[in-house]
């Protein structure tokens, strides 16, 4: 399918999206989330693809919503539309791995859009904000809830009353960030991580991000009892028997997937 407003592309077993507005800096309008939503969809079912990476330029990962395009609405037109939910959260819900590569400027809903990947790589030159407050509303796709499970409410509450920009450093520091490359070598950088989970088994790798995530929904107690469920389940694939096989063995194992 031909997009107008992203670009996908694929490089062994990983796939590259590209917020590609740049007249607009990315602003994620509704047009341009629904195709984001069509090509998660279409890498989801693609066998080949193993991980995938959502990037923008050099300058601008996203500038935030679309304001022009909000500005306008009531909340009847918000409600009845399903404004945000309708198409923004499909990338929250993808099983494979999802890797936010951030350059520049990553603001409002492009923050909340980063931070429904996986984890966010940064260069040196990014800046997050949720800076919503400052034209009379707050974070809608998920920024007061995810930037407060990553950050802690302290950091969160600060960020979202004042609207302040933080840069990579700060950000990685309050664990928003999983690491920071330079600029002009962030994608190369970004893809050697992504080719490196790659590797792994797909199934393994879809266990662990599903433990993962259950940390953020229940107990302690009861997240302990999900992860040995999947432990345990691990053990019922061929991978499984490569890998420790591999391991006893000393070679490298070589994973199909199953």
């Amino acid at each position: 399918m031909t997009f107008e407003n992203i670009l996908v592309e694929k490089q062994g077993s990983v796939a590259t999206l590209t917020l590609n507005r740049p007249k607009a800096m990315n602003a994620l309008c509704q047009a341009l989330m629904d195709e984001v939503t069509i090509a998660i969809d279409d890498l989801e079912k693609d066998t080949t693809v193993k991980v995938i990476v959502i990037t923008g330029s050099e300058k601008t990962f996203a500038a935030g919503a679309d304001i022009k395009e909000m500005a306008p609405k009531s909340f009847v037109d918000a409600y009845k539309e399903d404004f945000i939910t309708r198409n923004w959260e499909r990338v929250s819900k993808c099983r494979k791995p999802v890797i936010a590569a951030v350059a520049g400027y990553c603001l409002g809903g492009g923050c909340e859009l980063a931070m429904m990947c996986d984890f966010i790589v940064a260069g040196d030159n990014a800046k997050f904000s949720q800076p919503e407050i400052t034209i009379g509303t707050i974070p809608g796709a998920g920024g007061t809830q995810r930037m407060t499970r990553l950050v802690g409410k302290s950091k969160a509450m600060e960020l979202c009353l004042t609207g302040r920009m933080m840069d990579a450093t700060e950000a990685e520091r309050a664990g928003l960030v999983a690491r920071i490359f330079p600029a002009a070598e962030l994608l190369a950088e970004t893809m050697k991580i992504a080719q490196k989970i790659a590797e792994f088994s797909a199934p393994i790798a879809m266990m662990v991000k599903e433990s993962i995530n259950q940390a953020y929904e229940t107990t302690l107690t009861e997240g302990i009892r999900f992860e040995r469920r999947l432990f345990h389940a691990s053990f019922s694939t061929e991978d499984q028997k490569e890998g420790m096989g591999a391991f006893v063995e000393k070679r490298k194992a070589v994973f199909k997937d199953r």
